[in-house]
């Protein structure tokens, strides 16, 4: 015998051995209900339901028709559980698919609701684009995602198909195609320290200068060949040269020349490329933890003695691990004055002001 739940009432008699009959209808005044143990336990928390159903059911028809609606609500509660899409709901899908094009489709998961659909740039980089499809679909717009640096908006009526995210997808891409022409000249010119592994999203690039010098550019994906935001990083007496001729040749910046002519010509510098010079020249080590990355950071606070030089974890280690347990050090707002743990020279830290 299987697993079996019990729903028992007082005064029952068992159906198949005893029946009582009212103007020629069986009544239900007695049961024992069996059923494997998935159907335990879905209906776990609703055996008084069931019991009442039960109790109030005239007949087997109508207490099936009572039990049905019961395990449509339990099913409808069970966490993860997604409603299933009526079978015009596939035909459907399968037909956009083919207009679309099966080369466009990168994948599908098992549920047909969720779906990858490719799109090349004119340069030939290849995008994805995450549809996630509702039940209702498509009378309710489906859930779009894509790595971009700008946030991804798809007009969207029930009229709209796969073909339509599709092609305004491709029309996005195409709009940024100078955006990342830009940043894959970079990448491939210089020493990208940060991020280490970007992304057709990341919008920042910061480049090895020198030896703990670097700068750090954040792009506008809109105009990407524009002066882009510009913040210098390493030794007082390294960046103030490089900072005072940042601001004094700015005015020389043309749209026309792409970003790294345009700041060799400004900061009057040659960057270092992996055709002259390998990466570990500017991969230099903590001073207090002794490694390089340091939850995905890199060193960004650097000695400003010039006989010293050595770089620093600046939000974890040259400020949480030294300056905060050091008896000398001192705070104004949010600028902290120490000595390096090195050289015992002043060093002062900068700390970003968090966002309310």
């Amino acid at each position: 015998m299987p697993d079996s739940m019990f729903v028992e009432c007082p005064l029952l008699i068992a159906l198949d051995k005893k029946k009582t009959v009212y103007d020629g209808f069986v009544s239900l005044l007695v049961c024992r209900l069996y059923c494997c143990w998935q159907l335990k336990r879905l209906l776990k928390g609703y055996e008084h339901i069931v019991k009442q159903r039960l109790h109030h059911s005239s007949d087997l028809v109508s207490f099936i028709l009572e039990l049905r609606t019961i395990l449509e609500v339990a099913l409808k509660n069970q966490p993860g559980c997604h409603t299933m899409p009526p079978p015009q709901y596939y035909s459907q899908l399968i037909t956009e698919i083919e207009s679309l094009g099966w080369d466009k489709l990168l994948y599908i998961n098992t549920d047909f609701c969720t779906l990858k659909l490719k799109a090349d740039d004119s340069a030939g980089r290849q995008h994805t684009i995450t549809v996630a499809l509702k039940p209702k679909y498509p009378i309710e717009a489906p859930e779009c995602s894509a790595d971009l640096p700008v946030p991804l908006v798809i007009t969207w009526s029930p009229q709209s198909t796969l073909a339509s995210i599709h092609s305004q997808f491709l029309l996005l891409v195409e709009a940024l195609a100078e955006f990342w022409a830009v940043l894959d000249e970079i990448d491939k010119h210089t020493w990208v320290l940060e991020p280490e592994k970007p992304t057709r999203a990341d919008s920042m690039r910061r480049i090895a200068i020198g030896n703990n010098v670097s700068i750090k550019v954040q792009i506008d994906p809109r105009h990407p060949k524009m002066l882009p935001e510009c913040c210098l990083l390493g030794a007082e007496h390294m960046v103030t040269p490089l900072r005072n001729k940042l601001n004094a040749n700015m005015h020389l910046w043309n749209p026309d020349c792409s970003i790294l002519q345009n700041m060799r010509d400004v900061m009057e510098i040659e960057f270092p490329s992996p055709a002259t010079h390998e990466k570990s020249s500017f991969s230099m080590e903590c001073g207090i933890c002794y490694s390089y990355r340091l939850d995905s950071a890199i060193p960004d606070q650097v000695c400003n003695d010039p006989r010293c030089g050595q770089p620093f974890h600046q939000k974890v280690c040259i400020f949480r691990l030294w300056l905060r347990g050091l008896p000398t050090s001192r705070q104004s707002f949010n600028i902290v004055f120490g000595e390096c743990p090195y050289c015992s020279k002043p060093i002062t830290v900068k700390m970003a002001i968090p966002k309310p």
